[in-house]
């Protein structure tokens, strides 16, 4: 493998590739790499400068780090978007062409089969397949949506660049394999992302945090050392007649001796259940009594 060296890495994917056919497919890869090509010319980038790596719907581009990042980021905001207005122009509604795009910046090594390797790369692909950026394309009336690593926003954006504005790009959090990853979107967050985003969800929900839950009176949620499995048995309400107030709660069955205010309830069976006591009962001193009898 040759030792790795600092490349910004461009991924554009087209969206929902493999809901169409054979000859759709092939003319939107035209498409794709007349687009690519004619963004990186206008920002000065010839082929000298970039190597390609082709992952049939999406492109994969490593530019010399000589290479001047603001003027590919301004060829992505403002070429990419006229092109796919000119191309779409002119295609069926199956050929319409809709990208996700992906700028970042890293160190890339090349192993002996030609094949690219590092972390950088393998985030820059995890941004790419967030859920995040495939929300945002699909809100939008336009045909691209783009986002840039934090490295990237922080090193080049965030400075405010002539036809780079920073005001312009906001921050998401994706999850991924590699955990959170901190990008910037150009444009508007999607509506998943209200209250913050962990891979298109929300802020809350991505903690574990889903705060308190209303059952009503469905009896859900899951009982008092319990196993959450069966509904929280009803507890009558108070104030109302017992006729009104359902079922009363499961008594509780005692084995052995139970003492009542000094007395003692023992016997064969001693049950309580809701306001019975049944069984053989004897209360202090008093003697015994059975069912039905008075003192």
């Amino acid at each position: 493998m040759t030792h790795p060296v600092s490349r910004t890495i461009l991924l554009l994917d087209i969206e929902r590739f493999s809901d169409r056919d054979d000859v759709e497919q092939a003319y939107l890869r035209r498409m794709l790499y007349d687009i690519t090509d004619r963004a990186l010319e206008s920002a000065g980038i010839d082929e000298t400068l970039r190597l390609r790596a082709d992952r049939g719907d999406s492109v994969m581009e490593l530019i010399d780090a000589g290479a001047p990042v603001t003027q590919l980021l301004r060829a992505l905001l403002t070429e990419v978007p006229v092109q796919l207005r000119a191309v779409n122009r002119m295609a069926s509604s199956s050929a319409q062409i809709r990208l996700r795009g992906v700028v970042a910046a890293g160190w890339v090594g090349i192993d002996e089969r030609g094949g690219w390797v590092g972390s950088d790369l393998n985030h820059a692909c995890r941004l790419l397949d967030a859920q995040l950026l495939r929300a945002a394309l699909r809100e939008r009336s336009d045909d691209f949506a783009l986002c840039v690593s934090d490295a990237l926003y922080g090193g080049v954006v965030r400075h405010d660049h002539p036809g780079v504005a920073a005001a312009e790009f906001h921050a998401m959090t994706v999850d991924s394999k590699n955990g959170p990853l901190r990008a910037w979107l150009h444009g508007p967050l999607p509506a998943c992302a209200a209250g913050g985003d962990r891979g298109g969800r929300g802020a809350a929900e991505s903690r574990g945090d889903r705060g308190p839950e209303d059952h009503g009176d469905t009896g859900a949620g899951e009982a008092s050392g319990g196993s959450g499995d069966r509904p929280t048995p009803r507890v009558p309400e108070q104030g109302r007649p017992a006729s009104d107030r359902g079922a009363p709660a499961p008594g509780t069955v005692f084995g052995g001796a139970l003492t009542i205010g000094g007395g003692t309830v023992s016997g064969d069976q001693n049950n309580i259940t809701g306001n019975r006591i049944s069984g053989d009962v004897n209360i202090g001193s008093g003697g015994t009594r059975r069912r039905g009898e008075t003192a």
